[in-house]
This record gives structure tokens, sequence and C-alpha cells, in this order.
């Protein structure tokens, strides 16, 4: 499979997301993001409604360290936002985070399957 460089740009409500460039980075990209979708819709839920500051924590902190390293500046972000709001034990703030993360890695799968098959 051919991977070529590009840039895609998202539109969330809140914040634009950029995919990466780099040609290693793009093979693996379907397969990182395919696996945060079901991180986030088996483990955000049951975290907060257990109300798990360091399970949320870590959480948050995953996401950060392993979207940068893809590249992803946007849902990272978010991953740091999560890490501050299990800190302070703001869960149903937390809450308000799944959606925005999960459109962010559909969009970005819905992209990807298009440009890569």
């Amino acid at each position: 499979m051919a991977v070529f460089p590009f840039t895609a740009y998202f539109c969330h409500k809140s914040m634009p997301m950029t995919l990466p460039t780099d040609e290693i980075i793009l093979e693996l990209l379907p397969e990182f993001v395919s696996d945060w979708i079901k991180q986030m819709e088996t483990d955000f839920h049951s975290i907060l409604e257990r109300q798990n500051e360091q399970e949320l924590y870590r959480l948050g902190h995953t996401l950060k360290g392993s979207c940068l390293q893809f590249g992803l500046k946007e849902p990272a972000q978010l991953g740091i936002q999560l890490m501050a709001l299990s800190k302070e034990q703001k869960f149903g703030e937390a809450a308000e985070l799944y959606q925005p993360l999960m459109d962010m890695f559909i969009e970005a799968q819905t992209v990807l399957k298009q440009k890569f098959g």
C-alpha cells in the first residue's frame, strides 16, 4: 500500500485537528486511531462512573503521550485537560470531553480510510 504525505484538517466544534505528514506515522495511524476508539468506548465511562481519579489521570496521560508521538496535538491537549480534571476530581467536566475526543478519532479514521483504503 503506497502512502502519500498529506495533511487533513478537521473541524470539530471547538478545535481543528491536523493529521501528521510523516509516511511511517501515517502507515501506523489507522490502527492507532482504531485502538483509541475501542479504548474510549470500553474504558472512559466506566472510569468516570467509578470516579477513579488515578485511572482517569492515567488515561489522560496515555492519551497525551501517545497522541503527541503520532503528531495528533489536538487530542493530546484534551488528554492534558483530562489529567487536570482528574486531579480536581471534576468527573462531570471530564465526561464532556468524551464526544470531542470520539469525534476527532472517528473523523480521522474516516479520512484515513478514504485516503488509504
